[in-house]
């Protein structure tokens, strides 16, 4: 498995991914520890290929194949050329879902007035790079228009945020959940439960190759209570507002009185229900640490790029080597819950259903929107049946109870759904 031959065969797989020029031959020049004590993630040169971008393509606050998949966005409205794209200047929010054909659940911290009804283009932020720190599972980033320093990681399914706001500020965060992401949003909706706690869903709409919409559905927590909840309407604020805005292009806002200790965020997600939301968030991050998030997420990185070592002098093929294989572990998502909830679109109705459990009820695997069989030479099966077989037989599985579900095998499902094309077992 450590063999040049199997090596070559990796880098031959991977290699499509870099379209970065590298400045920097490896993060040692960034200020990191010194090149005998590096570990695969420490590799990692996560801005590789976000020159020119896709959606899915770039993660940094993610786990391997996460559900969430939590990063900055520089651009939305598109798949190609859409995400975070190095050469730009501002970010227009914080996104907790980047998969094939699948987005969702934008935020933005923010101080002043709540101008969320305005759009992304009002309330988008400065940035410069020089204040921006980037690890597989963590992502720091000021955003200078507001004087915030936000911090970003996550678990498999439940994203975390820091937010350090100027000492006299009103802290604030927008839930745009109804503004164009990859795509459009047909309908959302947020309600605050408590003084702590929001809940809501973002119906994604149809896209060519997701033909039916798809529901992300998702609980937040915070660290602290607000003191203030608002929204808007289809780019209009609502001025008798209560507890839940819903609609075309719905979206709230959030604010907390004045306080020296950052403003903590839990965001968990689900494809099913907001229910399961709630259990994914209370059995993967019942705590506030972020901290632990972060060094979780480390060794969790350093695991996976782990079952490949590479042995070279030769810095900018280690870093290569080990930010493609970083990429390909962002890929085929994870799409079922913790307790093996998934979302079945095969047919004429969405279904709910569950994978296999073993005899205490612990799912045997996991759903992914996974790589399709066919042509082996552009894709990275290869990689997951010598280095990742836990994951190749997840997977199979996934096809399989799609074959169960709608009679076939996809091409590339994505929300539950058969690919564009798909193929007749």
């Amino acid at each position: 498995m450590k063999s040049i031959l199997f090596t070559l065969i990796l880098l031959l797989s991977t290699l499509f991914l870099v379209s970065f020029n590298l400045k920097s031959s490896a993060n040692i020049e960034k200020g990191w520890p010194v090149k005998d004590k590096l570990t695969p993630a420490d590799w990692v040169f996560p801005q590789s290929g976000t020159e020119v971008c896709r959606w899915f393509f770039f993660n940094s606050a993610c786990r391997p194949f996460g559900m969430v998949n939590l990063s900055p966005d520089t651009r939305t409205g598109g798949d190609w050329e859409n995400g975070y794209l190095y050469n730009d200047t501002k970010i227009r929010c914080f996104s907790h879902v980047h998969g094939w054909q699948l987005y969702g659940v934008a935020v933005m911290p923010f101080t002043g007035e709540p101008k969320g009804n305005l759009g992304m283009n009002a309330y988008q932020s400065d940035f410069s790079h020089a204040d921006e720190e980037i690890h597989p599972g963590y992502h720091k980033v000021v955003l200078n228009t507001y004087g915030v320093t936000a911090e970003l990681t996550s678990t498999l399914r439940v994203g975390m945020h820091r937010y350090t706001f100027p000492v006299d500020a009103v802290s604030g965060i927008y839930f745009d959940l109804g503004s164009v992401l990859m795509d459009s949003i047909s309908y959302s909706s947020v309600k605050k439960i408590s003084p702590t706690q929001l809940q809501g869903y973002a119906v994604m709409a149809p896209t060519s190759r997701r033909p039916k919409p798809f529901t992300v559905y998702f609980v937040a927590e915070f660290n602290k209570p607000l003191t203030e909840f608002g929204g808007w309407v289809k780019g209009k604020n609502l001025t008798d507002i209560k507890d839940e805005v819903s609609g075309k292009n719905a979206g709230a806002w959030v604010r907390f009185g004045k306080d020296k200790t950052p403003l903590m965020m839990k965001v968990a997600i689900s494809y099913t229900s907001i229910e399961n939301a709630g259990k994914n968030m209370e059995g993967e991050l019942p705590h506030w640490d972020f901290e632990k998030v972060v060094n979780e997420s480390r060794d969790d990185w350093n695991q996976w790029l782990g079952k490949i070592e590479v042995k070279t002098k030769d810095a900018k093929l280690k870093t290569r080597f080990y930010t493609d294989l970083w990429h390909s572990l962002l890929g085929r998502r994870i799409v079922s819950d913790l307790d093996g909830s998934y979302c079945d679109n095969t047919g004429p109705q969405t279904l709910i259903k569950k994978v296999r459990c073993d005899s205490d009820g612990k799912p045997l695997f996991s759903h992914h929107n996974f790589d399709a069989l066919w042509g082996a030479h552009w894709s990275i099966n290869l990689l997951w049946s010598i280095a990742y077989p836990k994951v190749m037989d997840e997977f199979c599985n996934t096809m399989v109870d799609m074959y169960h579900d709608g009679g076939m095998i996809s091409r590339g499902p994505s929300g539950g759904k058969n690919g564009v094309r798909n193929h007749l077992i």
